[in-house]
């Protein structure tokens, strides 16, 4: 067994969403000696990752029959989740399993469900139709745990004790709206709520918080879940975060310690040092 807990005679499943983070994982894999057979979602995930894994597939976005059979057909029994998938499609048209080329698995599924159709919901439900299969799914933590943020400040800059008061504001209306399942962040400005992050994203929350505070100065608040799975939907938080909160006018970004991922944790704080904009993890 790896340091990790994997198997290195077992390989490892990957379903790869859009963003770093997919890339990120296997890069860990690679480097521990593992195995991974990749599934990436068909027009998400970076191609990038074709060179990192022993086995790639693309597949669209709606077959998990498909999904379940490349990876029992490699003999994967523990996989992964990682990256982002848009859910606005759920919402987009009427038609959208039409446009996504569902299988019958996945429509099968996706009828039976009688819950929301919330982050969480879709991807429990996708976890215990895999499971149906064997497929156990995992954390990608358990690779890389190195990526949690850790507590205190990592850059240069310290906050103002009025940032730190919006903070304070901030982390109770995102813990509540991470609790209804809305989103994980809202952004702040003396102690008023801008925005509060819902389908459309953390980036896209951002920009718009920028378009209401155009004098700029407000804080982003990032959190987990009250009921967080660490096995998908982590918190996560990279090098273009901090480019659009520079370009929307963000002076903080506070997020939760040992429950958010930083990706390329160096070139970030060097580029929120560049532009003095305070990360910390509490």
């Amino acid at each position: 067994m790896s340091n990790s807990g994997f198997d290195p005679d077992e390989p490892i499943g990957l379903i790869a969403g859009a963003g770093r983070f997919p890339v990120v994982v296997a890069e860990q894999a690679r480097s521990q000696g593992l195995p991974m057979v990749c599934v990436g979602i068909r027009d998400a995930a970076d191609p990038q990752l074709q060179h990192l894994v022993s086995r790639f597939h693309w597949c669209g976005l709606a077959r998990i029959g498909q999904m379940v059979r490349c990876f029992r057909k490699a003999g994967v029994r523990r996989l992964i989740m990682a990256g982002k998938v848009d859910h606005r499609i759920v919402i987009s048209r009427k038609w959208w399993f039409l446009k996504h080329f569902p299988d019958l698995r996945t429509l099968r599924m996706w009828y039976a469900r009688r819950r929301d159709n919330g982050d969480d919901s879709i991807l429990m439900s996708i976890v215990n139709e895999f499971q149906k299969d064997g497929l156990e799914c995992r954390s990608a933590l358990e690779l890389c745990p190195n990526l949690l943020a850790r507590t205190g400040v990592i850059t240069r800059r310290q906050p103002t004790a009025e940032e730190l008061s919006d903070v304070d504001f901030g982390w109770q209306a995102a813990r509540t709206m991470g609790g209804l399942d809305i989103g994980q962040s809202v952004m702040v400005r003396k102690r008023a709520v801008l925005a509060v992050e819902a389908i459309e994203g953390t980036d896209r929350a951002i920009e718009r918080a920028g378009e209401l505070c155009p004098r700029g100065g407000f804080v982003v608040v990032k959190v987990a879940k009250p009921q967080q799975d660490m096995r998908f939907d982590v918190p996560t938080v990279g090098v273009h975060t901090i480019e659009t909160m520079h370009r929307a006018g963000a002076s903080v970004l506070a997020i939760e310690a040992g429950r958010t991922i930083l990706l390329d944790e160096a070139e970030m704080v060097r580029r929120a040092d560049q532009y003095g904009i305070t990360v910390l993890a509490r």
